[in-house]
């Protein structure tokens, strides 16, 4: 969805994918990076995004309209969040 990782955001403008297939994620693992964010490891294997504490309380903050949006752009692509 909003994950930092690569696998997400791609690596340049216009290679952000849209994840779906994946209702019940949860997270196995976190680490800590430095002083300043943490890796999280989750049971699908995803474990390439490292997590800020400012981009943890943003998406704490925005959690509704984040959430929101994410609903909208999986059902404007005909996609779900089931496998």
């Amino acid at each position: 969805m909003h994950s930092p990782s690569a696998e997400v955001q791609g690596h340049g403008p216009g290679q952000r994918q849209l994840v779906s297939g994946r209702r019940h994620v949860g997270i196995t693992k976190v680490e800590p990076v430095g002083n300043y964010a943490v890796r999280l490891v989750f049971d699908d294997l995803h474990d390439t995004g490292i997590y800020s504490w400012t981009y943890l309380a943003e998406i704490g903050e925005r959690q509704d309209q984040i959430w929101g949006d994410y609903l909208a752009e999986l059902d404007a692509a005909g996609a779900s969040r089931d496998p």
